[in-house]
C-alpha cells in the first residue's frame, strides 16, 4: 500500500504560525500567505480516523485547484498557487466564524433530521411528505458555526445577524456568493453526467474584501450523485449512486460509531483503506473528466518541502 501522510511538521522561511485542521495542515508565512497542505487524513462525524488515504490529499487540493479557478469570475478566492499536487499557497485571510452549506437535496444529515420529525434546518422550513434524497423546490442554505474541537452546529442567518458572528451587509454577500458558486457547480456536475446534491463553502476577509477560501467542490465538502438513473431510482425507493464521503459515514454508522461519546471507531483493514482511495479517485475522474496521475510517494515530505520552499524563495 502506498504511503499516506497524516502529518507534517515543516519550518518554512517566514513561517509565524502553524494550524492542524481534521485533514489540512496550514502554515502562515509573514502574515501575507497560507501555505496549506492537503494530507492524507480522512474525518467523519467530525472525527479524524485512524488512517490515512493514500492520495486523498492530492485528490482534493487538485481539484479544489481546477473549481477554484473556474469560479474566479464569480467571487475572489485566496489561492494563488500550487506548487506540489498536495498544497496550495494562497492569500492570508481572517475566516468568518460560519460556514456556508448549500443544499440540492434532502439527503444525509438533512435526511436523517428530518426522518426524526424535525421540519426545519437553520430556520429554514421543510415540507412534509419529502422522501430521500428528493430535489428541494430551489437550494437551501443552512449555515453551522466552526467548532475548533467537537461538532459544528447548525446556526439560522437571523442568529448569525443578531449575535454579531458575522455583519449582516457581509453575510448577505456570503448567501449570494454561496448560491452563485453552488450554482456554477451544478452546472460544471451536470456536464459530467453528476449532480451536485450538497456542499459547504468557507469566507474570509483580508483588506476588506470578502474571499473564498479553503477548498471547494471535493468529496470532503460536497456530495455528488450520478445523474444517469436518478428519476428511475427515486421512483423504485432505490439508494441512489453517489460519489462523495457518505459512504464512510455509513461503513462507521454501519459498525456502531456517529462520533458520540464513549464510541470506538472501528478498526480499518488495508483492503477497506484501498477501497477508500480508488473511490476518491474515481469522483476526481468523474467530476474533473481526466485521468487522476498519482503523484511519485517515495518520499512525499521532502517533495512537499523542496516544492515551498522553493516557491516562497521567489516569491518573498
Amino acid at each position: 500500500m502506498s504511503r499516506a501522510i497524516v502529518k507534517t511538521d515543516f519550518n518554512f522561511p517566514g513561517q509565524s504560525h502553524k494550524y492542524v485542521g481534521k485533514v489540512r495542515d496550514v502554515y502562515t508565512i509573514e502574515d501575507k500567505f497560507l501555505i496549506m497542505i492537503a494530507t492524507d487524513r480522512i474525518s467523519a462525524f467530525d472525527v479524524v480516523l485512524p488512517e490515512g488515504i493514500p492520495y486523498k490529499g492530492q485528490v482534493l487540493n487538485q481539484i479544489a485547484a481546477q473549481f477554484l479557478d473556474a469560479t474566479s469570475d464569480i467571487c475572489p478566492n485566496w489561492k494563488i498557487a500550487t506548487p506540489d499536487p498536495m498544497v496550495t499557497i494562497g492569500k492570508y485571510c481572517k475566516p468568518f466564524p460560519v460556514e456556508m452549506i448549500i443544499r440540492g437535496y434532502l439527503t444525509g444529515s438533512s435526511w436523517r433530521s428530518y426522518k426524526s420529525g424535525k421540519r426545519e434546518i437553520c430556520g429554514v422550513p421543510i415540507p412534509d411528505g419529502m422522501k430521500e434524497h428528493q430535489r428541494f423546490p430551489q437550494p437551501i442554505v443552512t449555515p453551522t458555526t466552526k467548532a475548533v474541537e467537537g461538532h459544528d452546529e447548525d446556526i439560522s442567518k437571523e442568529e448569525i445577524i443578531q449575535t454579531g458572528l458575522i455583519l449582516k451587509e457581509d453575510y448577505e454577500i456570503l448567501e449570494k456568493y454561496t448560491i452563485a458558486l453552488f450554482r456554477r457547480g451544478t452546472d460544471m456536475a451536470a456536464q459530467k453526467g453528476l449532480i451536485l446534491v450538497d456542499t459547504k463553502y468557507e469566507f474570509g476577509k483580508a483588506d476588506g474584501q470578502i474571499f473564498l477560501i479553503d477548498e471547494i467542490h471535493t468529496p470532503d465538502s460536497s456530495r455528488y450523485f450520478y445523474k444517469e438513473g436518478y428519476e428511475e431510482r427515486q421512483t423504485k425507493g432505490e439508494q441512489q449512486k453517489q460519489l462523495s464521503k457518505e459512504f464512510v459515514r455509513e461503513w462507521l454508522m454501519a459498525n456502531g460509531f456517529q462520533g458520540q461519546t464513549g464510541q470506538k471507531v472501528p478498526i480499518m483493514s488495508e483492503s477497506w483503506v484501498n477501497q477508500i482511495s480508488e473511490r476518491y479517485i474515481e469522483l476526481y475522474e468523474s467530476i474533473i473528466g481526466e485521468k487522476f496521475i498519482r503523484s511519485d510517494v517515495s518520499n512525499v515530505l521532502s517533495r512537499v518541502e523542496k516544492n515551498v520552499n522553493q516557491w516562497i524563495t521567489d516569491n518573498r
